[in-house]
Order: C-alpha cells, then structure tokens, then sequence
C-alpha cells in the first residue's frame, strides 16, 4: 500500500490556454491557474484540516508547480515555504516539440505526430521523453515517499503516478484526466478527483 496521495496539478498557464507543449520549459501560471491553485488549497483545507501541517509537501522545481504549491500551502493556513522540490516530479520532457502547439504539429511534424497517435506510451520526440522513462523517474520517486503527501506538479506526471499506483494498462495511462481545477486522492488502491 502507499501513503496518501493529494495530487495537485499545477494551475493554468498562457501556454495550457492555447495548447503549446511546454514540458520543462519554465513557463509562469496565468490569473486564472492561481485561482486554480487558491481553489485547491480552500478544498484541501476542508479535507485535511488540521492534519495539513503533519503532511510532507513537494513540488515539482518548475516555477508553475512551485507557485501553486506556495498558494495551497497559504490556504492551508502554513506558510509559503518549506516545502520540497524534487526534479523526478518534472513534466515530461518534450523534446522538440516543446514551444509549438498542438494543432502545429500535423503540418511540422507529421511523421512524429502520426507515431505518436499510434504509440502514445512508447514513442519520444527527438530529444525528449516518453512515458516509459517518466515512468522510471517516477517510480523511483514514489518507492521513497515517507508518508501521506501533498505534492505539486504536471499532468503526465499525475497520470504517470496514476498508472503505477492502479496498476493500469500503458496505453490507459496517456489518455487519462489531468485537471488543473481540481486534485486528485489516491488512496487505499483507488483516485478519486476532488
């Protein structure tokens, strides 16, 4: 069994609203990914009360992650710091692609686009990740978790935490849900989005 899980992704950004792949580029939240984040931390406080402040907390370094974890813990009623950073907790590295947009990548890259529909678990842009190797940093991540937590980070990260934590089939994983206005309990073998 593993510990309690509240998984946060990180609020909206410019690029989420207009669909560019960021990965790991540093990209800052927007207004409305810092209400996300507000709303989160209000829920989270309803539901972990005042056991909030014997929880571990984590983020991904990426500035996006960091900031909504720094809201969250504010409206837990904790400060803004400490908590920590882990670099496993990372989006995925989307190569070159990172900084284009999603209906872009048809028109230039359409043989990488095409293997990627085909094989959304396995196949890499150049210089990039795929799920199998986020799969490996994550899992090393989870095996060291000292206890219930509360952690920051991306999208296919939560999917990828999902999919080892459920035991789900690979070509499962990259379609799940990754919402930025609400967070996800993982616990007791099932996810539940809050």
């Amino acid at each position: 069994m593993h510990p309690t899980l509240y998984f946060i992704r990180h609020g909206e950004t410019d690029w989420n609203r207009v669909q560019r792949y960021q990965g790991q580029t540093d990209i800052p939240l927007n207004a409305l990914g810092r209400e996300q984040a507000a709303r989160n931390g209000r829920v989270l406080r309803e539901l972990v009360g005042a056991d909030a402040a014997r929880l571990h907390f984590v983020s991904s370094p990426l500035d996006r992650a960091a900031e909504t974890m720094r809201i969250v813990r504010r409206e837990l009623g904790l400060a803004d710091e400490p908590f920590a950073r882990d670099d496993r907790l990372k989006e995925q590295h989307f190569g070159h692609w990172e900084g284009l947009l999603y209906s872009e990548l048809p028109s230039l890259d359409p043989e990488g686009f095409a293997a990627r529909q085909a094989d959304m678990w396995g196949w890499a842009p150049r210089g990039g990740e795929n799920y199998e190797m986020l799969r490996d940093r994550v899992s090393e991540w989870l095996a060291e978790l000292p206890g219930d937590t509360i952690v920051a980070s991306h999208g296919n990260v939560g999917r990828t935490v999902r999919g080892i934590i459920l035991g789900l089939d690979t070509i499962e994983v990259p379609r799940l849900d990754a919402w930025q206005d609400r967070f996800l309990v993982i616990r007791d073998g099932r996810a539940e989005w809050v």
